[in-house]
């Protein structure tokens, strides 16, 4: 191409070309080209220089656009992830990138951190006691309620065998620490082991698991609003153990319930019987102390620990600013449900209630003990990759989960009645009931 072109009316400018704009992103720019004029001016036809300049240009000038606009690689990257596609690697390759020394089991350790907080916890029941003062009262609930939580984390360990390798310390240590909460030892670990064995599937998992579409239709009215609406679904638990989800049967009181093997209605029957033995030492302490001083020292922490419960569990699963899938079928496996789960970062609480917010490796590998999961989980991220979700970083107290927690009552109501790779979807009828 050249800069003039010869007509029947002689020789003649190019026109000059605009290239056309298109509608790709801006983030993927196409080149533009630019037809730079001659940097000699053409003579007119009169000139005396004749019909050819003396000089001629007839190069095809590109320009380079001065800035692009380019999207950087580990951008671009998670631009095209696929959460829901199978990981590039398996369970031996995790295990393998941990170090051994993360599978020991310290019981001494173990039990170090079960002196620890139930020394905590009768102190704060004492100075509060002491003290009697409604200014101290709600200081005293929130940390109490707290090391209940802290307690039940320690007992979950023992259900899991991450406490020792003693089954029979695990057991006492556990049915201790559980039925001081109001806990069923058994009942809960039997169904919470179902829960770690199917986390991700859409109807075999146990805990917190998404609703069909169908079944989320059929439930009443107010079962809806009270299940997405705060601060209804955070006091859930006790509920929980009495009747279980929507759409599932039993009682982890009920040696008889679906929830347990044959074999398995021994223990069950123990662990009601150590749940019932707590509740009359309640009783009984009512009337040596008085149902008013036995609400501000139990009753109200106990409530302030079920909240701890339900608010942790459900950012396990729930509340990501992605969408997350669930399984059926057979593109559900362990691998791939267990990769759905969420670590969380709860600043200065990560201490007390034992790391619990490291939970990828711990679902994956519930049996390394919990004061090794920060340091397996830092082992095991290169090997993850996009797989793990970095938590946001906490203040001293987790106020930021609570965005997510209140996002995620709004728009993750239910999952498609069909297809094997599910993702959350809203119910727009409810959209003026949040709080």
């Amino acid at each position: 191409m050249a800069s003039c072109v010869l007509s029947e009316c002689g020789i003649r400018p190019l026109p000059r070309f605009y290239p056309k704009p298109t509608n790709s992103f801006a983030s993927n720019p196409s080149p533009t080209l630019k037809l730079n004029p001659p940097t000699t001016p053409l003579p007119s036809l009169n000139s005396r220089s004749g019909f050819f300049p003396r000089t001629r240009n007839w190069a095809l000038n590109v320009a380079t656009p001065l800035t692009t606009l380019e999207i950087p690689p580990e951008e671009e990257d998670a631009r095209r992830f696929d959460p829901g596609a199978p990981p590039p690697f398996n369970l031996a390759d995790i295990r393998a990138a941990i170090p051994k020394h993360c599978w020991v089991k310290n019981p001494w350790r173990s039990m170090s951190y079960v002196v620890r907080d139930v020394a905590i916890v009768f102190g704060l029941a004492a100075v509060a006691a002491y003290f009697n003062s409604w200014i101290l009262w709600p200081l005293y609930w929130f940390a109490q309620g707290t090391m209940f939580w802290a307690l039940f984390v320690l007992g979950h360990d023992c259900g899991h065998g991450s406490f020792s390798n003693d089954p029979r310390l695990n057991s006492v240590a556990g049915h201790l620490l559980h039925s001081s909460i109001l806990v069923p030892y058994h009942g809960w670990r039997i169904s919470h082991r179902t829960h770690h064995q199917n986390h991700g599937h859409v109807e075999n998992d146990e805990s917190w698991h998404p609703l069909p579409e169908s079944l989320y239709k059929k439930l009443e009215k107010a079962t809806q609003i009270f299940r997405f609406t705060l601060p209804f679904p955070m006091l859930a638990y006790p509920f929980y153990l009495w009747g279980r989800s929507p759409g599932k049967n039993g009682s982890h009181f009920d040696p008889d319930s679906d929830l347990f093997l044959p074999k398995e209605k021994k223990d069950v029957v123990t662990s009601t019987a150590c749940w019932t033995a707590m509740a009359a030492l309640l009783v009984g302490l009512n009337f040596v102390m008085g149902p008013i001083q036995m609400l501000k020292l139990y009753a109200i922490p106990y409530w302030i620990f079920v909240m701890w419960l339900d608010f942790v569990t459900y950012l396990h699963h729930h509340g990501h600013e992605d969408k997350l899938p669930w399984y059926r079928g057979k593109e559900w496996s362990y691998l791939r449900g267990g990769l759905t789960t969420l670590d969380r970062d709860y600043g200065w609480i990560n201490n007390i209630h034992h790391d619990i917010g490291t939970h990828v490796i711990h679902h994956l590998f519930p049996q390394i003990p919990h004061y090794h999961l920060v340091e397996a989980t830092e082992a095991a991220k290169p090997v993850l990759g996009k797989y793990y979700r970095e938590p946001k970083n906490s203040g001293p107290l987790p106020l930021h989960l609570l965005g997510s927690l209140i996002k995620s009552m709004q728009q993750d109501h239910f999952v498609s009645d069909t297809g094997d790779v599910v993702y959350y979807e809203a119910d727009p009828k409810l959209s003026g009931q949040r709080t």
